[in-house]
């Protein structure tokens, strides 16, 4: 019903920037949340940041101050805005929408990687 498809991740060196997109298509839908996830080797899949349908915002503690997500509605696109990166933030970001009926539907991931 939903396609959520990421892409700008790629390589990146250390103190550089990047801005994730997530395209949704498909059936249209209402959202009670919008966020971005990411999952490193060996470790837990996190939430980075995320965006509840009246606008208010969120950051893991590890990313705040140094990105920021937002929407256009228009576009029907979800966009992560990373700046100074680090070699930690290195890991494959996934993009979720949780609708009103609490459906839940992920895209298939981006991978970033931060290095000199």
């Amino acid at each position: 019903q939903v396609q959520l498809v990421e892409s700008g991740g790629g390589l990146v060196e250390p103190g550089g920037s990047l801005r994730l997109s997530c395209a949704a298509s498909g059936s249209s839908f209402s959202f009670y949340y919008m966020g971005w996830y990411r999952q490193a080797p060996g470790k837990q899949r996190e939430l980075v940041a995320g965006i509840t349908n009246g606008g208010n915002t969120n950051y893991a503690d590890s990313v705040k101050g140094r990105s920021t997500i937002s929407r256009d509605s228009a576009k029907r696109t979800l966009y992560l805005q990373m700046n100074s990166l680090k070699p930690e933030d290195t890991a494959v970001y996934y993009c979720n929408v949780r609708t009103f009926w609490n459906i839940d539907y992920w895209g298939q991931g981006t991978q970033v990687t931060v290095s000199s």
